[in-house]
């Protein structure tokens, strides 16, 4: 019974310094991959995150694991997310797998029934979004954008000349 609640002082020891250790080896190789892998998260990122978080808390509480093995293991994961995000800055069709493509809800004052739903998103977060942007109503509004970091971006109306930030968003 006593194992349940205290397994020993070296088990102790052992996470504390493990812990330690492999804390501060995450922490220089997130610093080290750059700020992208610390980014706003879309699916991807969500999933290399919890894998991070899996395989510190697996190094930090099993004795089968060694630092060196996590240690490795972080690093590979890390290497690998830096890895698919170098390719989908240069090839197009690896973005889109890892990314998505953001996907317009809103034009010109008209809710998009269908991206609606097929983007499972409803007409008053769709509202929410133009009411936090400032708007009072969604004639003010050009587009709303869901974007692939599941968040919504509202465009205002404009009639200076140049080129359109919706270039590239997926349309119904």
């Amino acid at each position: 019974m006593d194992m349940v609640f205290f397994g020993g002082w070296q088990s102790l020891a052992r996470t504390l310094v493990v812990g330690v250790l492999a804390y501060t080896v995450l922490v220089v190789f997130l610093r080290m991959s750059g700020n992208r892998t610390l980014s706003k998260m879309n699916a991807f990122d969500l999933i290399v995150t919890v894998a991070l978080g899996s395989t510190l808390a697996t190094v930090l509480l099993s004795k089968d694991v060694a630092l060196a093995e996590g240690a490795l293991a972080l690093g590979l994961l890390i290497f690998l997310q830096f890895l698919i995000t170098w390719l989908s800055v240069r090839v197009s069709w690896v973005k889109r797998l890892v990314t998505g493509e953001p996907r317009l809800l809103l034009y010109e004052g008209e809710l998009l029934l269908d991206a609606l739903r097929k983007a499972r998103v409803t007409r008053d977060e769709v509202r929410s979004a133009v009411r936090s942007s400032g708007l009072a109503n969604l004639d003010a509004a050009q587009a709303v954008v869901l974007e692939t970091d599941g968040s919504l971006s509202v465009v205002k109306r404009s009639s200076q000349p140049g080129e359109t930030s919706l270039r590239g968003v997926q349309s119904p």
